[in-house]
């Protein structure tokens, strides 16, 4: 559950060509009826959705696809944070977080007993919102808090993500954006009558029950917002922005005023208002019938009765004459925002948005590309289209290089948007464009998933699928005046938002406090008549595939480099790997050299020519150094794999030194290095390869600012030309045959008679975890994150399905049970989960993880729970059993396809397993008795020392409360970093 700023590309699927699509046909709405329901559809439809509208004015699209045995699952009504009654702001998102709490037939033990309770904390909740007196308001909260107590005693907690979890369901979610709330599900294919059941239930007449400790889970949610400078550059963009459009005057999260005030009664006006047929759309991809599907939604739905929708007033924004310039402070690299502003997602020149934003981003070949980030003059630029459905935004960021002030940073992004204007872009970039859309409309077929999110943005937003189709038609035929007239009617020099992102102290910040709330009870042994009646519902068990790695891998041999591939029946598509087992603890300039690459050109053709033709071809490489493995990466379309190749290979073989280049290279890597230390989650990633290796880690095994000093071009460019020279494998997903792919690889991938042995690897060595220990590091935050980490043993296959049982049971969902008592029972935290990690080699230990995210002033409850938890595994039959049954049928509908079979492979092959390991987990899981997986948890996590990683502001965390815990180490960013 959760709020986001979604980034939502007008583009969705358009028409055409490479083996199997058909670009430039004709598209047309057409009507058929099949088993007596009428749909309408667009002709030459490569997803073959149906759309549907039922009697009480229900949107239905169905796209089937039997890749896999699973179905991805939108729910969506057309209501969000910009349809947020102005007095009750963050509505919709806290009504989202309340539609997975159950009706009167699902989430109670006793609808009766629990009814009235619920009506007194309705009304307590209108007193409290009305009252200004603080002391009254806390007498009012008591009794909130008493009554919700005895509630709580009737209510049986997350029996929805129970229910979705025996179904076997992935991704059991929800967001609500500005003007849409979806509820999200990836479910087995032979669960749809079940999850119909539960979906129809769900949204018949929802109970507010549970509300003051989800109330505070979104308290947590605003606070991690707050602690959060992209969120602040954001909300203060789009306030700037539109100043008479919801989309400025209102967050989705809501202003902490009003959260503080909610109103229970406004919230159900609101689904009463919204949460009607006719404002909905459930969206389906995946493998069913659809004429069988359709006439089950209609079952189902047919009980929801249409009723006109509120009226919304966009809020018309006046045209900017004269630049905008806002300022937002915090802990964060500094960074500038800049905005303009585009009609809605409907018209056409939100498409021509889509397209002008990739001209200036596209990741290779775009103006910014080009220009800014190849030429290395800021330390990162992009540009991308925000297509909302009342205005669009074309945003632009930019981060400064070292001693580069934001001011430099503006204006060279507005160069760029200047030379839109004057049209100084190459001929060929529309045309680049349309082929690399046109790629990328095979891509999104792929995925019954990426299918299905297509539809429902289009849904939400209002575009009509066929003009959707015909985009890429569309802007093919676009000239490059057309582009100059476009950019000089909206990208003027003087219509824009500018947002500083300066680094300091915000003293605006108004946290949410703690209220005193006493845990309730989540009576996990307890179900519902409902759940029952599901359970019992009959299913066709799907039978599971496993990977059979000498059947479905072809191996084939160039030299001496073995090639595993495995062919692309589908689309024309491709993706080629050279894999080195070998990284950076071999040598650590290769990632350095690795992303020196892409600045680099050869004796014939620059750099920024390389990108180009790469872009024409419609085609990309990336070159990835980790610790232990390396990968080239190449992908694109069939037809131009040899050239695709060919121009890879000449510039890795050929590329020539550029001191230029590498000078400017490492002004902007000293910049990112200390741009790192001044971001919160790589400074927790630091504490944790700290408490695992100790203070000599992997994440601190980096150059000295000296060894990066007294790098040379030279250098770099010998690790580039001797890396083909050293074992390595070629690993390839495509149209293809494994000896076709050595034969177009013969010719240039030039390999020596002797592939040299990789440089032996600097190991480092898991430390034993023999204390309690805290490591902690100094963060300018509201909330403390907090990582329990110990080692355990060396990897044993034959404890897969124990580890995979106890996972999905201990901490692995929100059914789980480290969820349901740290969120749902104590409200500690928005984000909260445990597992227990196997290694990705044999070699390596197993690592017990627990994490809270909370506030300050809760670390010491959060970690007294989280500990009990450790300590004590609770026991709950009814919750082991969906455990069991939902991680089968999850395996099950499980496809491990296209390249996928081949890093299974390497990754089996890692753990010296040559078999599906799935198949041992699927057999054995299920056999396995709770007394299995609590000796496993006394075994591992009882009693046992931890490293607790901490980042929080010193000044909120008291050291005295550290102690408790452990041996307190604090730690300077220079020891966490290696720098």
């Amino acid at each position: 559950m959760n709020f986001f700023k979604k980034i939502t590309i007008a583009t969705s699927i358009a028409a055409a060509s490479f083996t199997g699509y058909a670009f430039g046909q004709d598209f047309q709405w057409k009507e058929a009826k099949s088993n007596g329901y009428s749909y309408k559809y667009v002709t030459n439809d490569p997803t073959s959705a149906r759309y549907y509208t039922l009697k009480n004015g229900l949107t239905v699209i169905l796209s089937p696809t039997n890749k896999d045995p699973r179905i991805q699952t939108y729910i969506a009504t057309k209501a969000g944070s910009k349809t947020d009654p102005a007095d009750h702001t963050g509505l919709a998102h806290y009504l989202e977080h309340m539609l997975f709490k159950g009706t009167d037939k699902f989430g109670s033990k006793d609808w009766a007993k629990e009814k009235p309770l619920l009506d007194k904390i309705d009304a307590l909740y209108e007193k409290y919102n009305q009252t200004k007196d603080e002391a009254k308001r806390k007498e009012i909260y008591k009794e909130i808090d008493k009554t919700s107590g005895e509630a709580a005693k009737f209510a049986i907690a997350n029996e929805y993500d129970k229910l979705m979890a025996d179904m076997g369901a992935d991704g059991t979610n929800a967001f609500t954006s500005f003007e849409q709330t979806v509820y999200t599900e990836d479910i087995p294919s032979n669960v749809v009558d079940k999850f119909l059941t539960v979906q129809a239930e769900r949204f018949r007449q929802p109970v507010l029950r549970l509300f003051h400790t989800e109330l505070e889970a979104v308290y947590e949610e605003k606070n991690r917002s707050l602690d959060d400078d992209g969120d602040k550059v954001y909300d203060k963009m789009f306030e700037s922005l539109f100043p008479n459009n919801n989309y400025g005057k209102q967050t989705t999260i809501g202003t902490i005023e009003h959260l503080k005030n909610p109103s229970l009664t406004a919230i159900r006006e609101y689904f009463n208002n919204y949460y009607v047929p006719n404002n909905m759309g459930i969206i389906m991809s995946g493998d069913f019938n659809p004429d069988e599907v359709i006439a089950k939604i209609d079952k189902a739905f047919s009980y929801m009765k249409s009723k006109p929708i509120p009226t919304y007033n966009i809020g018309q924004e006046k045209a900017i004459t004269a630049p905008i310039t806002k300022e937002v402070l915090g802990p964060n690299p500094e960074s500038l925002m800049m905005g303009f502003r585009f009609p809605g997602a409907t018209t056409k020149d939100a498409r021509l948005l889509t397209l002008v934003g990739n001209m200036l981003t596209n990741g290779q070949a775009g103006l910014i590309d080009l220009d800014l980030v190849k030429k290395q003059k800021l330390l990162g630029a992009y540009a991308f289209p925000y297509v909302l459905k009342d205005y669009s935004v074309l945003l632009l960021q930019g981060k400064p290089t070292e001693g580069q002030s934001l001011d430099e940073v503006k204006n060279l992004l507005l160069q760029e948007i200047d030379k839109l204007r004057k049209g100084e872009f190459s001929d060929d970039l529309i045309q680049s464009i349309v082929n690399n859309e046109k790629k990328s409309i095979i891509q999104k077929d792929e995925k019954y998933s990426s299918r299905a999110g297509i539809l429902m943005d289009e849904f939400t937003s209002d575009i009509d699928h066929k003009t959707s189709l015909e985009y890429v038609e569309e802007i093919s035929k676009l000239t490059k005046k057309d582009i100059m007239d476009f950019a000089s009617k909206y990208l003027q020099a003087n219509n824009y938002v500018s947002v500083y992102k300066r680094k300091g102290e915000d003293k605006s910040i108004v946290k949410v406090d703690k209220p005193t709330i006493t845990p309730i009870s989540v009576n996990r042994e307890d179900q519902s008549e409902f759940l029952k009646k599901v359970e019992e519902m009959p299913e066709n068990a799907i039978a599971p595939v496993w990977l059979n790695f000498d059947k479905d891998i072809t191996k084939n041999k160039l030299g001496n480099v073995d090639v595993l591939s495995v062919k692309n029946t589908d689309n024309a598509l491709f993706r080629l790997y050279y894999h080195f087992d070998s990284g950076k603890w071999n040598n650590k300039i290769l990632p350095l050299a690795a992303e020196y690459l892409q600045y680099l050109g050869t004796k014939d053709k620059s750099s920024e020519t390389i990108s180009k033709e790469f872009y024409k071809l419609a085609s990309s490489f990336n070159v990835s150094a980790g610790n232990e493995e390396t990968y080239v990466t190449l992908e694109g379309l069939n037809e131009n794999f040899d050239k695709t190749i060919a121009l890879f290979e000449d510039l890795i073989k050929n590329s020539q030194a550029d001191q230029k280049a590498l000078d400017a290279y490492k002004i902007r890597l000293k910049k990112s290095r200390d741009n790192a230390k001044q971001n919160k989650s790589t400074i927790m990633a630091g504490l944790r390869s700290y408490a695992q290796y100790g203070a000599q880690n992997p994440f601190n095994n980096v150059l000295s600012d000296a060894e990066l000093d007294a790098l040379k071009a030279e250098d770099l460019i010998n690790v580039l030309h001797d890396l083909f020279n050293f074992k390595h494998r070629v690993l390839y997903y495509g149209p293809k045959a494994g000896n076709e792919v050595v034969a177009s690889l013969t010719p240039v991938h030039k390999l020596p008679a002797t592939l040299k042995e990789l440089p032996k690897s600097k190991t480092f060595t898991q430390v034993p975890t023999d204390k309690n220990k805290v490591l902690f590091a100094h963060y300018d935050m509201v909330q403390a994150e907090i990582f329990w980490v110990r080692n355990s043993d060396q990897y044993n296959a034959s404890i897969t399905p124990t580890v995979s049982l106890f996972n999905n049971y201990f901490g692995g969902g929100m059914g789980s049970i480290v969820f349901q008592t740290i969120r749902e029972s104590k409200a500690l935290a928005y984000s909260t989960y445990s597992y227990f990690s196997l290694p990705s080699k044999k070699e390596d230990k197993d690592i017990v993880m627990a994490y809270v995210g909370t506030q300050a002033d809760k670390f010491n409850d959060s970690t007294l729970a989280m500990n009990e938890l450790l300590t004590t595994l609770p026991k709950s039959d009814q919750l082991f059993e969906t455990a069991k049954n939902g991680l089968k049928k999850s395996i099950a509908s499980e496809r491990i396809t296209q390249d996928g079979i081949i890093f299974s492979y390497l990754r089996s092959q890692k753990l010296g397993n040559n078999f599906d390991m799935r198949k041992n987990v699927y057999d054995q899981a299920p056999k396995l008795a709770f007394t299995d997986i609590n000796s496993f948890h006394d075994k591992e996590m009882k009693g046992k020392n931890f490293t607790y990683c901490l980042v929080a502001s010193q000044d909120k965390v008291n050291e005295a409360d550290m102690k408790k815990l452990g041996e307190v180490k604090k730690l300077n960013l220079n020891e966490i970093f290696g720098y």
